[in-house]
C-alpha cells in the first residue's frame, strides 16, 4: 500500500512528524538568521579590535626600534664626549710647554712629566690600563703579540721582553702588547 501524498509547500508549517525531538518551530522559522548576524558582528568586532590593536603593536615595535637607532647614533656620535674631556687638558700643558721660550731641560722634563701624569689621569677615568708583561711573566695571546721567539734565560713560552705596551679598555683589548717570547735557554 502507499503512502498517501503529502503537500510539498514550502510555506505550509512543518506537520509533527517531520519536527525533530527538542526543536522549536518558532526558532526554525527566524531566528537563526539572526543569531548568525548576531555572530558575525560579534566576530566582525572582534576582527577590528584586534586589528587595531596589532596596528597599534606595530607602531609600538617602530617606534622602539627607531629610538634604539637614535640612541645607538648618539653613543657612537658621543661616546668618546668622557675621554676627549679628559685629554682637553693634557693638550693645553703641550701647547703651553711648547709657548715657553728658553726653557732649561729639567723644566722642560718636569713639564712633559706633569703632562704625562695629566694623560694617565684621563687613562684611569676611562677605565684605560696598560698591558706591560715584565720579562718571565706568562705569555697570553689575548693580551700580547708575538713577535718573534728568542733564546732567553726565561721558560719557554713566556715573555722574553716587551717591545711595546698595550692596552685595554674596560676589559677588551684596544692593543695588544707587543713582546718576544722565550724559546728558551740557548743550548
Amino acid at each position: 500500500m502507499s503512502a498517501p501524498q503529502e503537500d510539498l509547500d514550502p510555506q505550509a508549517a512543518p506537520s509533527a512528524e517531520t519536527q525533530t525531538e527538542g526543536q522549536n518551530p518558532t526558532a526554525a522559522a527566524g531566528q537563526p538568521g539572526e543569531d548568525l548576524a548576531a555572530l558575525l558582528a560579534e566576530a566582525q568586532q572582534q576582527v577590528a579590535d584586534y586589528h587595531d590593536q596589532l596596528l597599534r603593536a606595530h607602531a609600538e615595535v617602530e617606534n622602539v626600534r627607531r629610538r634604539a637607532q637614535e640612541d645607538v647614533s648618539k653613543a657612537r656620535k658621543f661616546g668618546t664626549e668622557s675621554f676627549a674631556e679628559s685629554l682637553i687638558p693634557v693638550r693645553d700643558s703641550l701647547e703651553a710647554a711648547l709657548a715657553q721660550e728658553n726653557q732649561t731641560v729639567e723644566d722642560w722634563k718636569a713639564g712633559v712629566e706633569a703632562t704625562l701624569r695629566q694623560l694617565n689621569t684621563a687613562f684611569e677615568r676611562n677605565q684605560m690600563r696598560e698591558i706591560a708583561p715584565a720579562p718571565g711573566d706568562a705569555f697570553d695571546p689575548h693580551r700580547h703579540q708575538a713577535i718573534s721567539t728568542v733564546p732567553s734565560e726565561h721558560t719557554q713560552g713566556a715573555v722574553a721582553q716587551t717591545l711595546q705596551k698595550g692596552y685595554l679598555i674596560a676589559d677588551r683589548v684596544l692593543r695588544p702588547a707587543l713582546v718576544m717570547v722565550s724559546a728558551g735557554p740557548a743550548a
